[in-house]
Protein backbone atom coordinates (compact mmCIF):
# COMPACT_ATOMS: atom_id res chain seq x y z
CA UNK A 1 0.00 0.00 0.00
CA UNK A 2 1.03 3.47 -0.91
CA UNK A 3 -0.04 6.82 -0.98
CA UNK A 4 0.98 10.22 -1.87
CA UNK A 5 2.21 11.77 1.44
CA UNK A 6 4.19 8.52 1.93
CA UNK A 7 5.60 8.69 -1.48
CA UNK A 8 6.85 12.56 -1.38
CA UNK A 9 8.37 11.52 2.06
CA UNK A 10 9.86 8.60 0.58
CA UNK A 11 11.04 11.01 -2.20
CA UNK A 12 12.53 13.10 0.47
CA UNK A 13 14.40 10.49 2.27
CA UNK A 14 15.99 9.10 -0.80
CA UNK A 15 17.02 12.74 -1.37
CA UNK A 16 18.97 13.05 1.61
CA UNK A 17 20.69 9.62 1.05
CA UNK A 18 21.73 9.23 -2.46
CA UNK A 19 23.58 5.97 -1.75
CA UNK A 20 20.21 4.35 -1.82
CA UNK A 21 18.56 3.25 -5.08
CA UNK A 22 15.83 5.47 -6.42
CA UNK A 23 13.96 1.97 -7.24
CA UNK A 24 14.18 0.32 -3.49
CA UNK A 25 11.33 -0.62 -2.81
CA UNK A 26 9.31 -0.09 0.70
CA UNK A 27 6.40 -0.46 2.73
CA UNK A 28 3.73 2.08 4.02
CA UNK A 29 1.97 0.94 7.54
CA UNK A 30 1.01 2.26 10.98
CA UNK A 31 2.13 0.61 14.44
CA UNK A 32 -1.09 -1.11 16.26
CA UNK A 33 -4.74 -0.56 16.04
CA UNK A 34 -5.77 2.41 16.85
CA UNK A 35 -5.00 6.36 15.94
CA UNK A 36 -3.37 6.98 19.62
CA UNK A 37 -1.48 3.17 19.68
CA UNK A 38 -0.17 4.34 16.13
CA UNK A 39 1.07 8.06 16.71
CA UNK A 40 2.41 6.86 20.44
CA UNK A 41 4.35 3.99 19.28
CA UNK A 42 5.63 5.77 16.15
CA UNK A 43 6.80 8.63 18.44
CA UNK A 44 8.29 6.16 20.74
CA UNK A 45 10.43 5.04 17.56
CA UNK A 46 11.39 9.61 16.79
CA UNK A 47 11.92 10.05 20.53
CA UNK A 48 14.84 6.49 20.40
CA UNK A 49 13.12 4.78 23.10
CA UNK A 50 11.26 1.71 20.87
CA UNK A 51 14.13 -0.23 18.36
CA UNK A 52 11.82 -3.39 17.76
CA UNK A 53 8.28 -4.43 16.79
CA UNK A 54 6.60 -7.70 17.04
CA UNK A 55 3.49 -9.19 14.60
CA UNK A 56 1.93 -13.10 14.72
CA UNK A 57 3.60 -14.68 12.05
CA UNK A 58 0.04 -15.66 10.83
CA UNK A 59 -0.95 -12.19 10.53
CA UNK A 60 1.84 -11.71 7.95
CA UNK A 61 0.74 -14.61 5.61
CA UNK A 62 -2.55 -12.65 5.94
CA UNK A 63 -0.89 -9.17 5.13
CA UNK A 64 1.95 -10.08 3.17
CA UNK A 65 2.02 -5.88 2.42
CA UNK A 66 3.14 -5.76 5.75
CA UNK A 67 5.40 -8.50 6.56
CA UNK A 68 8.73 -7.15 7.76
CA UNK A 69 11.60 -8.27 4.71
CA UNK A 70 15.35 -7.66 5.62
CA UNK A 71 16.89 -5.58 3.11
CA UNK A 72 13.37 -3.68 3.29
CA UNK A 73 12.18 -0.03 4.33
CA UNK A 74 9.27 0.85 5.85
CA UNK A 75 7.46 4.54 5.73
CA UNK A 76 5.60 3.97 9.13
CA UNK A 77 2.62 6.73 8.92
CA UNK A 78 -0.31 7.60 11.91
CA UNK A 79 -3.32 6.23 11.71
CA UNK A 80 -4.63 8.20 8.71
CA UNK A 81 -1.52 7.53 6.85
CA UNK A 82 0.59 10.63 7.50
CA UNK A 83 4.03 9.55 6.98
CA UNK A 84 5.83 9.40 10.88
CA UNK A 85 9.27 8.04 10.22
CA UNK A 86 11.22 5.04 7.73
CA UNK A 87 13.05 2.35 9.80
CA UNK A 88 15.07 -0.38 8.09
CA UNK A 89 15.36 -3.86 9.53
CA UNK A 90 18.87 -4.88 11.41
CA UNK A 91 17.30 -8.39 13.00
CA UNK A 92 14.13 -10.00 11.87
CA UNK A 93 13.46 -13.45 14.05
CA UNK A 94 10.76 -15.42 14.17
CA UNK A 95 9.90 -17.51 17.47
CA UNK A 96 7.28 -19.10 19.82
CA UNK A 97 5.47 -16.07 22.34
CA UNK A 98 6.64 -17.67 25.02
CA UNK A 99 10.51 -17.50 24.40
CA UNK A 100 10.45 -13.85 24.20
CA UNK A 101 13.16 -12.78 25.38
CA UNK A 102 13.34 -9.27 28.60
CA UNK A 103 16.05 -7.71 25.71
CA UNK A 104 13.30 -7.73 23.56
CA UNK A 105 10.78 -6.87 25.40
CA UNK A 106 12.66 -3.67 26.28
CA UNK A 107 13.84 -3.14 23.00
CA UNK A 108 10.08 -2.78 22.05
CA UNK A 109 10.37 0.81 24.39
CA UNK A 110 6.78 0.19 25.84
CA UNK A 111 5.47 0.98 29.15
CA UNK A 112 7.76 -0.08 31.85
CA UNK A 113 9.57 -1.86 29.52
CA UNK A 114 9.88 -4.98 31.52
CA UNK A 115 9.21 -8.63 30.18
CA UNK A 116 5.78 -9.01 32.28
CA UNK A 117 4.62 -6.02 30.65
CA UNK A 118 5.45 -6.95 27.08
CA UNK A 119 2.79 -10.43 27.57
CA UNK A 120 0.57 -8.51 28.53
CA UNK A 121 -0.38 -6.24 26.40
CA UNK A 122 0.59 -8.60 23.29
CA UNK A 123 -1.17 -11.22 24.65
CA UNK A 124 -4.29 -9.26 24.89
CA UNK A 125 -3.22 -7.22 21.00
CA UNK A 126 -2.74 -10.77 19.76
CA UNK A 127 -5.90 -12.65 20.68
CA UNK A 128 -7.58 -10.06 19.85
CA UNK A 129 -6.11 -9.63 16.52
CA UNK A 130 -6.38 -13.63 16.20
CA UNK A 131 -10.09 -13.88 16.92
CA UNK A 132 -10.72 -11.32 14.88
CA UNK A 133 -8.81 -12.96 11.47
CA UNK A 134 -10.52 -16.84 12.49
CA UNK A 135 -7.34 -18.42 13.97
CA UNK A 136 -6.30 -18.89 17.53
CA UNK A 137 -3.16 -17.84 19.25
CA UNK A 138 -1.48 -19.12 22.11
CA UNK A 139 1.78 -19.78 23.94
CA UNK A 140 2.81 -20.95 20.84
CA UNK A 141 2.09 -18.85 18.40
CA UNK A 142 4.91 -18.22 16.11
CA UNK A 143 5.80 -14.17 16.74
CA UNK A 144 8.03 -12.13 14.05
CA UNK A 145 10.42 -10.04 16.35
CA UNK A 146 11.78 -7.74 14.16
CA UNK A 147 14.34 -4.96 15.38
CA UNK A 148 15.12 -2.20 13.12
CA UNK A 149 17.14 1.33 12.86
CA UNK A 150 15.33 4.76 12.51
CA UNK A 151 16.52 6.28 8.87
CA UNK A 152 14.84 9.73 8.84
CA UNK A 153 12.29 11.27 10.71
CA UNK A 154 11.43 15.49 10.47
Amino acid sequence: MTNLCADEYWKAFLAKNPEIARDTPYQVWHFGNSAEMAVELAGLVIAGKKSATASLAKMNEIEPEKAPTANGYSVVTDFGGGPMCIIHPTEIRHIPFNEVDANFASDEGEGDQSLDYWRSVHWDYFAREAAENGFEFNENSIVCCERFQLQFSR
